[in-house]
């Protein structure tokens, strides 16, 4: 299952949370070589880990399996305070809109095929949970539409997957890698879709402790 924790509940998942850092520090410092992260204890954290973050965390009998991160996009964010650039037309801020970031599934959960593969053959069941799980929360709170930055060779998954999206800007080279920022759209058929390129039916979250909206609407 997919678990949701926010700043109501996260003293529920200290040691998930932890344990959640410290598979971060292993993929993107060491793995992935991102030496800006580096701290001397080995928790990736960043300065987007905040209260206002909210973790979706694949867990099963205690072991962690993948997870991913969304954050505000009326609050600072990756995209509008490092990358603003890879959105020349303006970076969506919106109380309905959320940025994706940090998804990642663990080792022992992946398939073979790396970056070259498609979705479901390169991150297997866990990963289409955690998207499953995103995108199913994104409905349940009134988000419509998600930010990321990313990878090129994710484009082709998104297609795979079903999703809509909307390329923010012109492709960037950084740090050798081509990147772009991208807008996806939430709704029904997306969820319906990623259900169907994984083989997920049903719901996959769960919820502990307080729960609160994380969209407020003005009254109009």
């Amino acid at each position: 299952m997919i678990h949701v924790i926010t700043s109501r509940n996260r003293h529920l998942y200290e040691g998930e949370l932890t344990q959640h850092f410290r598979v971060r520090y292993d993929i993107y410092v060491r793995d992935r070589q991102w030496l800006a992260l580096d701290r001397p204890v080995p928790l990736e954290i960043d300065q987007f880990d905040t209260l206002d973050a909210i973790y979706l965390l694949s867990i099963d009998k205690g072991k962690l399996l993948g997870g991913s991160r969304l954050i505000p996009s009326m609050q600072p964010h990756l995209l509008s305070e490092v990358f603003p650039y890879l959105a020349p037309r303006g970076v969506p801020r919106r109380a309905d809109v959320f940025e994706w970031t940090r998804i990642f599934v663990a080792k022992d959960q992946r398939g073979a095929n790396g970056a070259a593969g498609t979705a479901k053959a390169a991150g297997g069941r866990a990963l289409g949970e955690v998207l499953c799980g995103i995108f199913e929360f994104a409905l349940d709170e009134g988000i419509s539409a998600i930010s990321a930055v990313g990878e090129m060779w994710w484009t082709p998954r998104f297609l795979e997957m079903g999703w809509k999206v909307e390329p923010l800007g012109l492709p960037t080279q950084i740090e050798g890698e081509w990147c772009n920022a991208f807008l996806f759209k939430v709704d029904d058929e997306v969820l319906a879709n990623t259900r169907k390129c994984f083989g997920i039916e049903g719901s996959v979250l769960t919820r502990r402790g307080l729960r609160q909206p994380v969209v407020h609407h003005l009254d109009t």
